[in-house]
C-alpha cells in the first residue's frame, strides 16, 4: 500500500510539473504558444540522467556538449558550498577582483596554446564571442584603422545568439524574424571536405583569398571560426585547412578568433582544438567544458598581439557577473579532475573506438557520412531532419541530438566502455530503424 501510494504521489507530481512547465515556460528553439510536453530531468550521476519518472537514459550530448566530467560530482558541490561561504559573489569590474577569478585566470594562461596570457572571464558562449568581435574591432580602432570592422566567418558555423555572434552565426534559422542583423559580417562557405571534394582546402582558400580581395584587407578585422563545427554537425576541417587559412590571415594582417567553446577543455581530446589542428590563434572563446556546466562560465584568452594593440584603450565592455567567484573555483576544481583522471587521452582512445564502431552505418542507405573527433561524433543523413533518429535512440535510452538532417553526439568524458557500447548499439538499431 505504502508503495502503491507513493507511486501516485509521484504520478500526481510528474503531471503537476509538466503542466506548470507548459503554462509558464518559454523554451529555447521551442514554438510560442504550441508548448511540447517537457521531458523533464529529475537527476543524474555520470553519464546518467533520470527523468521525472525515474526511468535512466545515457546522455549521449552532454546536455549540450558542456558536462565532460560527468554529473553529480560531489568534489564540485563542496567546492560550490565552501565559496559561498567564503564569498558568494562581488563585482568584478574596474580594479575589483577575488582570488578564484585569478587563480583560474593563471591556469587557463598556463594551459591554453602560447601567448594566450591575458583572460577576460564571462558566464558563457555568446557572450564570449560578442566579447571577442568587440576586441577584435576595438584593436584596429585603437590603432588608428576605425574602417577595419568586417568579420569574417562561415556557412554552418554557430556562434551564439547575442546580436555580434547571432551575424557571426552561418545558420540562417537562427536569424529569421529578427530584424535587420548588425552589418559588418560576411559568411564563407562551409567547410565541409566530403561535400567539397578532394579538393576541399583548395576550393576554400581560394574564395578567402578572394573574398579578402574583394571587399579590402584593410577593412577586415578578423575571421571566426570553430576548430570543428559544432551546431552545424561535428564537421572536421579538410586537411590542411587550418595552416593554410591561418597563412592566408597573417599575410594579410587579419585577427583570427578561434571559437573552442564546444571543443575545448577534452572534447577532442585535447585542452584545446588549436592543439590538435595547429592553429595559432590572436582570440579563443571558451565555455560550457571550462565548469562542466555546473556553474554558467566562460573565458576569452587573448593573444599578445591583440593587448598589444589594444595597449592604453579603454575596454567599455562587461557583464554582471564577470569572475564570479564561485564558477571560478569550480571551474579550478573541474579542470584539475580532467587532468588527474585523464579524461583528454580517455576521450581520444574511447572516441576512436566509438567512431570506429559507428562507421559501419555510413553502408546505410539513409546516412551519408559518418565523422568524429575526440569524443565529438557527428552523423548525417539523407534526411532534412533527424527528428524520427533521435526520438527512436530515446527509445532506446539514449539521448542524441538532432541539427537539422545530422545527428550530434557528445557524451561525457568520464563515458565507460559498457555505456559506449550500449550507445553505438543504440544509435545503430536507430538508424536502421528508418
Amino acid at each position: 500500500m505504502a508503495n502503491t501510494a507513493s507511486e501516485a504521489a509521484g504520478v500526481s507530481q510528474a503531471a503537476e510539473l509538466r503542466a506548470l512547465d507548459m503554462a509558464h515556460v518559454l523554451h529555447p528553439h521551442a514554438v510560442v504558444g504550441q508548448p511540447s510536453v517537457p521531458f523533464i530531468v529529475d537527476s543524474a550521476h555520470g553519464a546518467i540522467v533520470r527523468d521525472i519518472h525515474g526511468d535512466e537514459y545515457l546522455d549521449g550530448t552532454c546536455g549540450l556538449w558542456q558536462c565532460a566530467v560527468g554529473h553529480g560530482r560531489p568534489e564540485l558541490a563542496r567546492v560550490a558550498a565552501e565559496q559561498m561561504r567564503q564569498l558568494e559573489f562581488y563585482a568584478s569590474f574596474w580594479n575589483f577582483s577575488n582570488p578564484p577569478a585569478i587563480r583560474l585566470a593563471h591556469r587557463l594562461a598556463h594551459i591554453a596554446p602560447s601567448g594566450l596570457d591575458s583572460v577576460f572571464l564571462t558566464n558563457g558562449g555568446s557572450e564570449g564571442n560578442e566579447t571577442a568581435i568587440k576586441l577584435a574591432r576595438l584593436a584596429w580602432h585603437t590603432q588608428g584603422n576605425p574602417d577595419r570592422t568586417i568579420i569574417l566567418s562561415r556557412q554552418g558555423g554557430y556562434h551564439g545568439v547575442a546580436a555580434g555572434a547571432m551575424a557571426a552565426t552561418g545558420l540562417p534559422a537562427f536569424h529569421e524574424g529578427f530584424g535587420p542583423l548588425p552589418p559588418g559580417f560576411v559568411h564563407l562557405s562551409k567547410p565541409h571536405a566530403r561535400r567539397l571534394g578532394e579538393n576541399a582546402a583548395d576550393v576554400l582558400i581560394d574564395e578567402l583569398e578572394q573574398t579578402i580581395s574583394d571587399i579590402g584587407p584593410e577593412r577586415i578585422a578578423a575571421f571566426i571560426g570553430e576548430p570543428l563545427l559544432g551546431v552545424g554537425g561535428m564537421v572536421p576541417p579538410p586537411p590542411h585547412y587550418w595552416d593554410r587559412l591561418q597563412n592566408v590571415l597573417r599575410k594579410h594582417g587579419i585577427l583570427l578568433i578561434v571559437d573552442e567553446i564546444v571543443t575545448a577543455f577534452g572534447r577532442l581530446g585535447y585542452w584545446f582544438g588549436c592543439e590538435r589542428y595547429g592553429i595559432e590563434p590572436d582570440i579563443v572563446v571558451t565555455a560550457k567544458g571550462l565548469s562542466s556546466g555546473y556553474v554558467p562560465m566562460g573565458a576569452v584568452l587573448i593573444g599578445q598581439r591583440v593587448m598589444g594593440m589594444l595597449h592604453g584603450a579603454p575596454f567599455r565592455h562587461g557583464f554582471t557577473y564577470n569572475g564570479h567567484p564561485v564558477g571560478a573555483a569550480v571551474s579550478l576544481a573541474n579542470l584539475d579532475l580532467i587532468e588527474s583522471e585523464g579524461l583528454l587521452e580517455r576521450s581520444r582512445t574511447l572516441g576512436a573506438r566509438i567512431l570506429e564502431a559507428l562507421k559501419p552505418l555510413e553502408d546505410e542507405p539513409t546516412v551519408f557520412e559518418v565523422r568524429g573527433e575526440g569524443l565529438a561524433f557527428g552523423l548525417e543523413l539523407e534526411l532534412e531532419d533527424a527528428t524520427p533518429v533521435v526520438e527512436a535512440a530515446r527509445r532506446e535510452g539514449v539521448l542524441v541530438r538532432g541539427t537539422g538532417p545530422n545527428i550530434v553526439i557528445s557524451p561525457p568524458l568520464v563515458l565507460t566502455d559498457a555505456q559506449a557500447d550500449h550507445l553505438v548499439t543504440a544509435v545503430t538499431k536507430a538508424v536502421r530503424s528508418l
